[in-house]
């Protein structure tokens, strides 16, 4: 059976929790493996809605089984916090239903408040985190002093890896005029939890394997997205994690040729949240209106984001960087009363056309768009659910963005509810490569 995996292909916030929804409904697992509480996903069923961060998509599936891999980092108060908010509104979400890697990193409150500090010391403005402390996280994880899930499992040890982070975080503080962190009392507070925690623990690798030698389907959910890669993105402004296809295999410990198909998520446009470069922007009552439309704030912080045209260069680079296969195009409907519509097909950079992003940041904001522009339709597309429905000049939109990024449009989105798509290559089907 094959395994599909869902991608974000800009920064994020491009509807890939209500595709990831719509995929588990035929998925027997779902699997978050990169990530912590940042993440935003915003989920319609039957007309209720849940907001998700770190719980996988799948969740509200009682059908499937949740996993949550080595490659996502958690915060295990905002965790507990999100299973009792989302159990409130009727999931059941047991032990058995959701499965968290026993060598997950934990993101504890000294993480956030260094993380808020930073942002607030910079000069010339901050990086535009959410304060949620998953860059430091990251930083202890590579650095060899994280805690673990599994190290809450005995005492003596957590209190043996608290003190090698604690000597690293106490000097931190103190140079931020911070208190120092009592390791006692971080001892007794997270010994306090564990007994909800551990039962969640597991060999996540070992299911996965299992679950491939039985044949079951599974779907791996990203978060955040391909420009936010601290690796591949617009570097400084991103996330502290992989967000490329190429990172399933190390944040969960599969086999990566275990992967059969990469479905990328792109909003019709494009947004981003926080500072850094964004070459399509449009800073006009054009891109107030598609925010308004959109209803362009973010899952997690609230905050408003910055929309511009989609940006076929970009999204063609991300196709050849995670090995697109197919793109799930997202919030068609919010383009509907736009008499023109334009698509980035190239950036000029001092003068000279250049076909992609370059990856120094001053080159990054020096570079501005060129475009190209097409008839809008005019029309309502909102909750069209077939091809034939569409306005002709939207299906020409739609063919264009295949064209420009060389990767077809298999799923088109036309709202929030899950019913709302157009189904054009069902990822999990037979025929989808």
């Amino acid at each position: 059976m094959p395994s599909v995996a869902v991608v974000g292909t800009q920064w994020g916030d491009e509807g890939k929790g209500k595709i990831v929804d719509w995929l588990s409904e035929e998925a027997d697992v779902v699997v978050r493996y990169q990530g912590g509480h940042n993440a935003g996903h915003t989920l319609v069923v039957e007309g209720v809605t849940y907001k998700l961060s770190l719980l996988p998509s799948g969740i509200v599936r009682p059908s499937a089984v949740s996993l949550i891999g080595n490659g996502v980092v958690i915060d295990p108060w905002a965790f507990l916090e999100e299973i009792e908010r989302v159990q409130r509104q009727g999931v059941s979400i047991t032990p058995e239903r959701l499965r968290v890697a026993e060598n997950c990193c934990l993101i504890l409150p000294y993480h956030g408040e260094l993380d808020r500090a930073r942002e607030g010391n910079k000069k010339g403005g901050g990086i535009g985190t959410t304060g949620r402390g998953i860059g430091p996280a990251y930083e202890d994880k590579v650095a060899r002093r994280a805690i673990r899930l599994c190290d809450l499992s005995d005492s003596e040890v957590l209190a043996e890896r608290l003190d090698i982070a604690l000597d690293h975080h106490n000097s931190l503080r103190s140079a931020l005029d911070l208190a120092l962190i009592d390791k006692d009392v971080m001892v007794e507070e997270l010994m306090k939890i564990a007994p909800r925690l551990l039962p969640h623990q597991d060999s996540v690798w070992q299911i996965l394997h299992r679950s491939r030698m039985k044949g079951e389907r599974i779907l791996f959910e990203g978060a955040q997205g391909a420009m936010l890669d601290i690796d591949h993105g617009t570097y400084p402004y991103v996330t502290s994690s992989n967000t490329l296809a190429g990172s399933i295999s190390s944040g969960c410990g599969i086999d990566p040729k275990a992967l059969d198909y990469v479905l990328g998520i792109s909003k019709a446009y494009s947004t981003r949240v926080g500072n850094g470069p964004f070459p399509t922007e449009l800073l006009d009552d054009i891109g107030q209106a598609i925010g308004e439309r959109g209803k362009e704030f973010g899952t997690v912080t609230g905050r408003k984001r910055r929309c511009g045209w989609f940006d076929a260069v970009m999204l063609r680079q991300v196709v050849q960087m995670s090995g697109v296969d197919g793109i799930a195009l997202t919030k068609l409907d919010v383009l509907d009363e736009l008499s023109e519509i334009k698509i980035c097909v190239g950036y000029e950079l001092e003068g000279k056309a250049i076909r992609c992003l370059p990856s120094s940041a001053k080159l990054q904001a020096l570079v501005t768009p060129i475009c190209e522009t097409l008839a809008g339709w005019k029309s309502s597309t909102e909750g069209v659910r077939s091809l034939e429905q569409l306005p002709d000049e939207a299906l020409r939109y739609v063919k264009r963005i295949e064209e420009l990024i060389s990767a077809p449009v298999t799923i088109l989105s036309t709202g929030p509810d899950r019913k709302d798509t157009i189904v054009i290559r069902d990822p999990f089907s037979s025929t989808a490569h």
